[in-house]
């Protein structure tokens, strides 16, 4: 059962690469779309949510105001670290689950599991390839500066509220450099594909360790 992580800090390009893999053939599954799954309507998740931050972070038709929560958590580690001790093992169950339904019929696909918090939240043990989508901490709170609206106190806060890049790329594998245009991003992704595709699943380990390739 071979699984590729795919990680990187907020705004660093990741959802460009991972999409280029799932239209080259990967099966990729999202860690964000399981913690959704988790803190749904009449979830377990979502009511021991609302039982550590309140009802105000409930919408009227009973799921989860996202916006109100973050609003309590980003900035505050006591806050985060609560919510993360909910979440992170609903994800991991869930995300369990799934790769191996994924492996079971699809055990010649390249398999990617999304997972933006992999440094905060999970072991790289779990991962036979952990692949970093880089780019610096101050390009990326400029990118959601310029690309996203965010005040620049706001970009901070979120960049800060994750990994170092230094913690980062200590458990990376691979790395794609996310820091120039999104077509040089893009033509390191499909590199990527073309590259697991070719050492898939055994000789993982004989991924070159830098994409793209070759200077554009």
């Amino acid at each position: 059962m071979a699984v590729v992580a795919l990680t990187g800090g907020i705004a660093a390009g990741k959802s460009t690469v991972s999409a280029v893999l799932q239209e080259r053939g990967a099966l990729v599954l999202d860690a964000d779309v399981f913690a959704r799954e988790a803190v749904s309507p009449g979830s377990p998740g979502l009511a021991a949510v609302v039982d550590r931050f309140g009802e105000s972070v409930m919408d009227e038709d009973g799921s989860l105001n996202r916006a109100a929560l973050g609003a309590l958590v980003f900035g505050d580690a006591e806050a985060k670290a609560d919510l993360e001790a909910i979440i992170h093992p609903l994800v991991r169950r869930l995300s369990a689950e799934a790769i191996r339904t994924a492996t079971t019929h699809h055990p010649e696909t390249v398999l990617v599991y999304d997972i933006p918090l992999l440094a905060e939240a999970r072991d790289t043990d779990d991962f036979d390839v952990v692949v970093l989508v880089d780019a610096p901490a101050l390009q990326r709170q400029a990118r959601l500066e310029s690309e996203r609206g965010f005040s620049a106190e706001e970009a901070s806060v979120r960049v800060l509220a994750q990994a170092s890049d230094t913690q980062r790329r200590a458990i990376a594998d691979v790395v794609i450099d996310a820091s120039q245009s999104v077509e040089v991003t893009q033509k390191a992704a499909h590199e990527l594909f073309d590259a697991l595709v070719g050492v898939w699943p055994d000789r993982l380990d004989a991924l070159p360790r830098l994409f793209p390739l070759s200077d554009t």
